[in-house]
């Protein structure tokens, strides 16, 4: 007699870096909404103690971890009673990722404050969802690698990279000729440099279509997030800089699209909501039933695409070109950018300054063809501070 086998299985236990955020707190919805899937095991937040806290009571993790030290009583008083550890620092943040108990980490700090965790979570065989596109522009070479010789999955959570990820289920055997990644162009598309010279942080930070957090809302606005993405993308799928393209896609319901060698072309479509990506990340390879709004083809008449201005958001162009150059000179265009997006909503430089920054540093900056991770490490200190320099200046 066949004994029926025991199809229950245990949630996937989570590590959410940077529960504060953006894509943090969406994905701590869709914890919410699907129980007996997942559960938090970790949280992790740069400096929002009173909303870590306020996760932390509702989800009931074995740890948390306030990447600013001053806050630690705070939050150690505050779940005195709740039975949470409470741990503090950045040194915390990359060692909390060895837990045994933990299944999948979210990478999702924001910026280059994310790779040291994310290695290390990789070193300790913990499968990735990444939505941290900075670790793989960063030191794409050494995550891959260590990735590979640790077998663990890197799923992407941003949309235009899950969008491929999805496109490409089936076809592992079929290789990519192209990829497009898909931009809505920001709420600046069809602007001039003229009109670009003049913009306040207030009006970049109104995304037509995302809800995101300040940073990647300014990279958007300059096209930099578009620039990152397509650097991540050569990492994750293993492409040339050739394969890659992007196309302008203002209704943002055509995530992206991947090209095969016999012409066909799969697109990934939906509406525009990260919480998708975040649970096929999490949930992979499964599909979890969910209530998120449906796609209506009558309500969208006309889906339209259009070139990149390159000339005027050069951000993007000085992606390209760093991608090209490789080595070190991502990990510069990433650092360079940070510190120009953070002086620009402190009101200290113009929108169009900020790609004449980074140019300046990409210049500047000595080359490393193949950088060691220390050499990575080094890199990023000094552009910062060229960067910062050339603001005062």
């Amino acid at each position: 007699m066949n004994t029926p086998k025991n199809t229950e299985k245990s949630p996937k236990r989570l590590a959410i870096m940077g529960s504060t955020g953006s894509i943090g707190t969406q994905a701590l919805e869709v914890v919410k909404e699907n129980p007996n899937e997942f559960e938090v095991e970790v949280l992790v937040a740069n400096g929002n103690a009173d909303l870590l806290i306020k996760q932390a009571i509702e989800f009931k993790p074995n740890a948390v971890v306030i990447g600013d030290e001053s806050k630690y009583q705070q939050v150690k008083e505050a779940l005195f009673s709740h039975d949470v550890k409470v741990f503090a620092g950045a040194k915390s943040i990359e060692q909390i990722v060895e837990m045994e108990t933990i299944d999948m980490v979210l990478a999702a700090i924001v910026g280059y404050a994310g790779l040291a965790s994310t290695i290390n979570a990789i070193k300790h065989r913990k499968q990735i969802a990444l939505a941290n596109k900075e670790t793989l522009v960063v030191a794409g070479d050494i995550v891959t690698k260590l990735a590979y010789e640790n077998a663990v999955n890197l799923y992407p959570v941003d949309s235009e990279h899950s969008a491929i990820f999805q496109c490409l289920v089936g076809e592992f055997d079929n290789p990519i000729e192209k990829i497009y990644l898909t931009a809505s162009g920001g709420p600046f598309r069809g602007k001039d440099k003229a009109f670009l010279a003049s913009v306040k942080k207030e009006q970049a930070l109104k995304h037509p279509n995302w809800v995101m957090g300040a940073k990647i809302t300014i990279d958007s606005a300059s096209l930099m997030n578009k620039g990152l993405e397509v650097i991540e993308a050569k990492w994750l799928f293993n492409l040339k800089p050739e394969q890659i393209d992007v196309i302008v896609h203002p209704q943002s319901i055509v995530h992206s699209i991947a090209q095969f060698q016999d012409g066909s072309m799969k697109a990934q479509m939906g509406l525009p909501d990260m919480k998708l990506p975040i649970q096929y990340a999490f949930a992979y390879p499964d599909r979890i039933q969910n209530k998120f709004p449906r796609f209506d083809f009558f309500n969208y008449p006309q889906l339209t695409f259009e070139k990149p201005d390159m000339e005027t958001f050069t951000n993007l162009a000085l992606a390209f070109k760093a991608m090209e150059k490789g080595g070190n000179m991502p990990c510069v265009l990433n650092a360079a950018n940070e510190v120009v997006v953070q002086a620009f909503l402190e009101d200290k430089i113009g929108f169009l300054q900020m790609s004449d920054v980074i140019a300046n540093v990409l210049d500047r900056m000595p080359m490393i063809k193949t950088p060691s991770l220390d050499d990575y490490i080094q890199c990023d200190k000094e552009t910062r501070l060229m960067t910062k320099e050339l603001i005062l200046k």
